[in-house]
């Protein structure tokens, strides 16, 4: 048995709105997902015989991205303690709440906990969720060879307004535009063109971006381009403290380095957010004419109010982890200042960050992070949608 099974792909295109990712992994075609499949179906693989049809399960999951993703982060996490130099074991009875964590990991004779948690940036009211994806299909759908459109969702009608008038008024709208035309004028401070729908209570604004040079001509790339940037972004922080503290106390006492690993989904993802939920917000305070930088008790291990927080030894977040970054996206380790913690071990894969003084210091793994994984540091190799050009009439 394998996750994915060998047989001749053809759809090739980019991922629909309305499409799980389970489904998507399944149907994409193409070298660059053939590896991604036989790389999740070896590790998959190398899971105990009792853990791979939950795994396998998770990644199957037609109704749960969130199920999908975080098989993922576990495999991957499971591959990179293997690869350098542990034994795991899964889900093994420890702790004093009756719980079992994820991996019991042993290396170089020395045992400590790992515990995986996927989260994923929650984007409230942006269009991408807020518009069914029935319409954002259809608007992926519109033939625009030059030209991105940045969209933005003003109003929601009561009802799904029709995908054919969207889709028509919308490419005669880009058909009239000459991507070079519009470039010379927005070099010359002129605004980029926009485009208002309105149907059926509906409100939809467009703007017309223009494709470089040499990314045009592809009549089936994808046609939105970009949701506005606006203030709908959860609190990144805020997020990765919840995840860590889910986890920290859920197992009681370990006995053993207890490290959390975050697989931290995120649109903008910053150390500086990670930094602040995990050791406090930076505050600079001025005694005479000295300043002097202190930590607000607001973070994972600085709040003052909850001692227990001491169980973690670390917290290992990499950002953005999908197979097409698993090779690339660099694994950090946040070591626990409490003194009752113990310490975290450090993989030569893991750069680190510690606080010393109320600064951070940081330092960078010894060894790339494909090193572990027994993959080239490019991979997945090649394009995940190659360009495909109309075929021209001799």
């Amino acid at each position: 048995m394998v996750v994915y099974t060998s047989r001749n792909r053809t759809d090739a295109s980019p991922k629909r709105a309305a499409e799980p990712h389970a489904e998507f992994f399944q149907r994409i075609a193409g070298p660059f997902w053939d590896q991604v499949r036989d790389v999740i179906n070896e590790w998959w693989s190398h899971l105990p015989d009792q853990a791979r049809p939950g795994v396998r399960s998770r990644l199957l999951d037609g109704n749960s991205d969130t199920n999908v993703f975080s098989a993922l982060w576990e495999l991957y996490l499971h591959e990179m303690l293997l690869g350098s130099g542990c034994t795991v074991e899964i889900e093994q009875p420890i702790g004093t709440r009756g719980k079992n964590p994820d991996f019991l990991v042993t290396r170089d004779g020395r045992e400590f906990i790992v515990e995986a948690i996927w989260t994923a940036q929650r984007l409230g009211d942006t269009v991408s969720n807020s518009l069914p994806p029935q319409l954002a299909d259809a608007i992926d759908g519109v033939p625009s060879p030059n030209f991105v459109v940045a969209c933005e969702l003003v109003r929601t009608g009561s009802a799904t307004p029709s995908q054919k008038q969207l889709k028509a008024g919308l490419t005669r709208w880009l058909a009239s535009l000459d991507p070079d035309q519009v470039i010379a004028q927005y070099e010359r401070k002129v605004p980029l063109p926009r485009h208002t729908w309105l149907e059926a209570g509906w409100c939809l604004t467009f703007e017309a971006i223009p494709r470089s040079q040499g990314r045009r001509g592809d009549p089936t790339s994808r046609t939105i381009g970009v949701f506005p940037a606006k203030p709908w972004l959860d609190d990144e922080s805020n997020r990765v403290f919840d995840a860590v503290k889910r986890k920290g106390g859920k197992y009681g006492d370990l006995a053993l380095p207890f490290i959390v690993a975050v697989g931290h989904a995120a649109v903008f993802p910053e150390d500086k957010d990670s930094e602040t939920a995990l050791y406090g917000t930076s505050v600079e305070c001025a005694h005479g004419s000295i300043p002097t930088f202190g930590r607000m008790p607001d973070g994972y291990w600085t709040a003052a109010y909850d001692r227990p927080h001491g169980r973690v030894s670390g917290v290992l977040i990499v950002d953005n982890p999908a197979p097409w970054t698993w090779t690339k996206n660099i694994p950090v380790l946040w070591q626990s200042p409490d003194p009752s913690s113990l310490p975290a071990p450090i993989l030569p894969t893991w750069a680190t960050a510690q606080l010393v003084d109320d600064q951070v210091e940081r330092r960078p793994a010894a060894l790339p992070a494909h090193a572990a994984l027994g993959l080239p540091k490019q991979w997945p190799v090649g394009d995940a949608f190659p360009r495909r050009h109309e075929s021209s009439s001799s």
